[in-house]
């Protein structure tokens, strides 16, 4: 017996042709993992907007950036009137989470990084979107804000869907606050950063997600959830690097030959350096250790920002067979979840993004370059093991008592009709 789960996230309408959802329709699975950003925020011509839309019919409606009840329902209808995520909802049942573009980008439970003052309430906007998606969702819970709920699938697996965006989370913290004339003050982002009191989860959550993989019985305790849950934490100098190209891309829309060239440069380095600490190099000073082993986390809106929180999990499902899914990034990762005490706590398949933009839309379309990129962060991150930057598509884990079986499928093309996957990457994981 198996359970066939097809995992899906980031489906921006602008950004191109839903795909990926003709082919989950078309796949062997037996329900549709959504994990989040179903519906995206914005207005006509911003986030997702590409030289394609206009020639796709792909425009935005209504125009304006979502913030009425109309408006969000608006959105959810021109969403659902497409005729390949019709498709999908027509032949799979989906098992669905938001995460934060189905209220404002960058949510969390007190504001969202795409909300304004002039925009008016916080609250009152979050209660319209979660009004809308009931409406079109349809997720079975007693209150609509509470979202979390558990599947039983025998005992091959109990999946556990939560809600790391809206109801508990802490607002992030972000590395802007933490600089100073001299660089980043490191001690003071570090009390925040492990400041046990924050929370992605909420107690509450917390306490009832204890609680149900304590009682589950299946072979695997699966965390359907947002936001990815394995450490990235990366290069600090890799990390200010990509800050910058990342600035220049927002401002400008590309960022300069120099960065690039710098930033490929540093990567190369790097790499060489990490390659002949793996192997032992006896000649490595101990400045050119440090330009490894200082790391940062990678994304403090993930995980890696309430690693206290993470650790906890992970404690609570020792002894379990741990699988965590995940969303939001709009790239294929592959990781490794160990504890801080090194001990494996489980793994985490996420999925790439139906439409969204990778990491191409900063580094460039180039495979060479991403394909150097890919190959060098899974060397400079110890628990990354496998990472597509470029590619939309989903993930195919097939669940049974003994193993998992995960493919990371993708599609052709966003731009032109298709259908037809292609396996960019496959892992199996033993009981």
């Amino acid at each position: 017996m198996e359970v066939k789960l097809a995992v899906c996230s980031c489906s921006n309408y602008p950004a191109g042709l839903f795909n990926v959802y003709g082919a989950i329709a078309a796949s062997e699975a037996d329900v549709v993992l959504h994990l989040g950003d179903y519906i995206y925020e914005y207005g006509a011509g911003q986030y997702g907007s590409n030289p394609d839309t206009i020639a796709l019919a792909r425009l935005h409606k209504p125009e304006n950036e979502i913030l009425s009840l109309d408006d969000y329902r608006t959105r959810f209808k021109q969403y659902r009137s497409d005729p390949q995520l019709q498709l999908a909802h027509q032949k799979k049942p989906f098992i669905c989470v938001w995460d934060d573009h189905e209220v404002a980008n960058d949510a969390f439970k007190d504001g969202a990084q795409n909300h304004n003052q002039n925009e008016g309430s916080f609250q009152e906007r979050k209660q319209r979107a979660i009004k809308a998606y009931h409406e079109y969702i349809g997720v079975r819970t007693l209150i609509d804000e509470k979202i979390y709920r558990s599947f039983s699938f025998g005992n091959i697996m109990d999946l556990h869907m939560l809600d790391t965006r809206i109801i508990g989370r802490d607002k992030q913290l972000s590395y802007s606050d933490y600089f100073t004339q001299t660089g980043l003050d490191a001690a003071a982002f570090q009390k925040d950063w492990l400041n046990s009191d924050r929370t992605i989860l909420g107690k509450e959550q917390l306490n009832w997600l204890g609680s149900a993989i304590g009682s589950g019985k299946g072979a695997w305790q699966v965390l359907g959830q947002q936001v990815l849950m394995g450490k990235m934490y990366v290069p600090a100098e890799l990390l200010m690097a990509i800050v910058q190209i990342v600035g220049e891309v927002n401002a400008t829309g590309s960022a300069s030959p120099a960065t690039f060239k710098m930033f490929q440069t540093l990567l190369g380095t790097l790499t060489q350096l990490k390659a002949r600490f793996l192997a032992g190099d006896p000649t490595l000073t101990a400045q050119e250790k440090a330009r490894i082993q200082t790391v940062l986390p990678y994304n403090l809106d993930a995980w890696d920002g309430y690693p206290i929180e993470r650790e906890t999990v992970y404690a609570m499902a020792k002894g379990k067979k741990l699988i965590a899914l995940a969303g939001d990034s709009h790239n294929g990762w592959y990781s490794h979840l160990n504890a801080n005490d090194k001990s494996q706590a489980g793994r985490e398949l996420a999925a790439p993004s139906v439409t969204s933009p990778g990491f191409e839309e900063y580094l460039g379309a180039d495979p060479a370059s991403l394909g150097g990129f890919e190959q060098a962060l899974a060397l400079l991150v110890d628990d990354l093991q496998y990472l597509d930057a470029s590619r939309r598509g989903y993930v195919m884990a097939k669940f049974s008592t003994s193993k998992v079986v995960s493919e990371w499928r993708y599609v052709a093309s966003i731009t032109s009709p298709t259908t037809a996957t292609t396996i960019g990457h496959s892992e199996t994981i033993t009981a």
